[in-house]
């Protein structure tokens, strides 16, 4: 008999959440509506933010922030060699060229020197990424951009619900981006948000979002005017009502679905804990991690090759089992921009071993201890041959 398939993550969705986006499908307003407005309040009062402003994606919250901040060509933007590409990608959308900074060999986070050694005056943004929902050294990080002139654009994109110094990620930078793909804390179906103290940039992220026009359409309905004026190259970044009610039926249960995630990763900690050769990712003191991703790293000089078979072996035993992420600037269209092998050697190390776990709120402790099990016994037995 055939295992059940245990995905990496996945969303869960129930009965109140259908029913809160049914109410909205039979309400006057399907898009550009009241309840865009309810989700962003709620978000913002979830993180502790004064302004949040939402998008269709995360890539389109990374791609606004760069634009509010003035990013363009002739400047450059800092970001990890270990995120999902649309951490550059966002920088390159703006014209903007992507230095790759190291990582830390046991959080996996940007390494606070590697972004120091690469400022120059053409430096712009710093773009650090919570990689699994663990929340970056904002103290350090800060301190650099107060010192050079910089602007911060934290990817959080893994971790709505994670802490830095007991303050929660999206309160912590110039403008923060969440993702609300299926696979993410919460979801509306797709969906990203963006996050800021100030004022004058939620002003300008909500006009870039809909092609550079100060008004939208329910606004100017309310005002009774047919008039708009676009002062801006905007975009069509907007999200509809009906993910957003989806969105703020999930967001309720958000702060159990973090307990939920912290327990498994605890688990998964504990069971790995003596294993020579595995290495966890590391919770530095003072932070909280939301564990979007689960990361382990298989160590020694023969990882690569260990990852490869453990991958397999837990893929054949119906353990969705997946790889986050390779060095961004070792895919093809980075490449052929020049970039190459060694630019980054922690990262290329920590990638050849990084396997992530299942972990989601929903995944029951029998699927855990199938997880727990088969990453021990693969690794038992590759150690001895």
């Amino acid at each position: 008999m055939s295992l059940e398939f245990i995905p990496y993550g996945r969303q869960v969705v129930d009965d109140d959440d259908i029913a809160a986006v049914v109410e909205t499908l039979r309400s006057p307003w399907l898009t550009t509506g009241p309840m865009v407005e309810a989700f962003e309040a709620d978000f913002a009062a979830y993180v502790g933010a004064s302004h949040a402003v939402a998008v269709s994606n995360g890539t389109a919250a990374l791609h606004l922030a760069m634009l509010a901040a003035d990013v363009g060509p002739g400047d450059e933007v800092i970001a990890p060699a270990i995120t999902f590409v649309a951490s550059a990608n966002a920088a390159r959308y703006a014209g903007a060229d992507v230095k790759f900074a190291d990582v830390d060999p046991e959080s996996f986070l940007i390494d606070v020197d590697s972004v120091r050694s690469l400022i120059t005056p053409r430096t712009k943004a710093i773009v650090p990424v919570d990689y699994g929902g663990m929340p970056c050294d904002y103290s350090a990080l800060q301190a650099l951009a107060d010192e050079y002139g910089l602007v911060i654009v934290e990817d959080a994109c893994h971790a709505p619900g994670a802490e830095y110094q007991r303050r929660p990620v999206g309160s912590l930078s110039t403008m923060t981006a969440f993702s609300f793909h299926p696979v993410k804390h919460l979801t509306t179906g797709e969906g990203g948000m963006i996050t800021t103290e100030s004022e004058e940039l939620a002003t300008r992220l909500r006009i870039l979002r809909s092609h550079g026009i100060t008004s939208d359409f329910r606004q100017r309905e309310a005002a009774g005017t047919w008039e708009l004026d676009q002062v801006d190259l905007g975009y069509n970044y907007r999200i509809a009502d009906i993910n957003c009610a989806l969105g703020r039926s999930q967001l309720s249960k958000q702060p159990d679905w973090v307990i939920a995630r912290r327990e498994i990763a605890d688990r998964y900690t504990e069971a790995f804990r003596d294993i020579e050769g595995l290495a966890v990712q590391s919770e530095p003191e003072g932070r909280r991690s939301a564990w979007h991703l689960y990361p382990v790293r298989i160590t020694g000089a023969d990882a690569a090759s260990i990852r490869r078979e453990v991958y397999a072996r837990m893929r054949a035993e119906s353990i969705g089992v997946n790889v986050h992420y390779r060095p961004v600037y070792l895919n093809t269209y980075y490449r052929q921009l020049g970039y190459s092998e060694g630019l980054c050697p922690v990262a290329e190390d920590v990638y050849a071993g990084l396997l992530s776990l299942p972990m989601w709120p929903g995944l029951d402790e029998s699927s855990q201890e199938r997880v727990i099990a088969s990453l021990r016994s693969a690794l038992a037995e590759l150690r001895q041959v």
